[in-house]
């Protein structure tokens, strides 16, 4: 049975989604570079955590200087992943998504006018293709891109495998990326839903790695060496977060 606490919630977040993805298309036409888009990411996000009266610490925030692009790579257990990261790192940062997300009315319009980027799963080649196009529009346009690399969500809390072809994007543009842990977020929706208490979240960033001299053949090691580290930061590994 699903809590009424939870559908509110819900029903919150639909119209918070509309006002704020409303006003960020409309801004769009006055500010191509996605700045303003970014801002209202991060503030949309943060008004979703408030009003669900959900608290959440970031730690690690050190390990990442702000003035410069990252690759941004999490473990994926909820919808509200999103959110959280969107709160957590205060800098211009766009998603590589899934492209069913791009179709929902008035959240996809304005993911695509804030310069997000969509993959569709089902096919490869199209994939792929995304991935290009991300290429030559971070080359055009540098920003930080948050992508989920296990691809989905994981749904018995475990971080699954993760998938190359967006981290071998950062790999070819150079840019650092930045291993993160997220704690909490499937069990806080699980006991939403039942409207038990909802608890805290936690999100840990972990230190850039460099990409610029990683061959083409060390790439599987690489992933798997990455995937790893997300695992200690999830489990709240002490020298990862110093």
């Amino acid at each position: 049975m699903i809590s009424f606490k939870y559908r509110w919630f819900v029903f919150k977040i639909i119209i918070i989604t509309f006002l704020f993805a409303f006003f960020g298309m409309v801004g769009s036409l006055f500010e191509r570079k996605g700045k303003l888009m970014s801002w209202i990411a991060i503030n949309w996000s943060k008004t979703i955590l408030t009003i669900g009266k959900i608290k959440f610490n970031v730690n690690g925030l050190k390990n990442i200087d702000l003035r410069n692009n990252y690759f941004f790579v999490p473990n994926h257990e909820s919808a509200l992943d999103i959110p959280l990261v969107f709160a957590s790192i205060p800098m211009h940062v766009v998603s590589v998504a899934k492209i069913e997300l791009s179709r929902i009315p008035f959240f996809g319009w304005s993911m695509i006018a804030g310069g997000h980027f969509f993959v569709d799963r089902s096919n490869h080649k199209k994939a792929m293709r995304s991935i290009e196009q991300a290429r030559i529009s971070m080359k055009k346009n540098p920003r930080s891109i948050f992508l989920f690399p296990e691809g989905t969500r994981s749904l018995n809390g475990k971080v699954g495998r993760f998938k190359k072809g967006g981290l071998k994007l950062a790999i070819d543009l150079g840019v650092p990326i930045v291993p993160i842990g997220i704690i909490g977020t499937n069990q806080f929706q699980s006991n939403l839903r039942r409207g038990l208490n909802i608890g805290s979240l936690e999100l840990n960033i972990g230190k850039p790695i460099q990409t610029k001299k990683i061959k083409e053949e060390e790439l599987p090691s690489f992933v798997e060496d990455l995937r790893e580290k997300v695992i200690l930061l999830k489990a709240k590994d002490v020298d990862q977060k110093n």
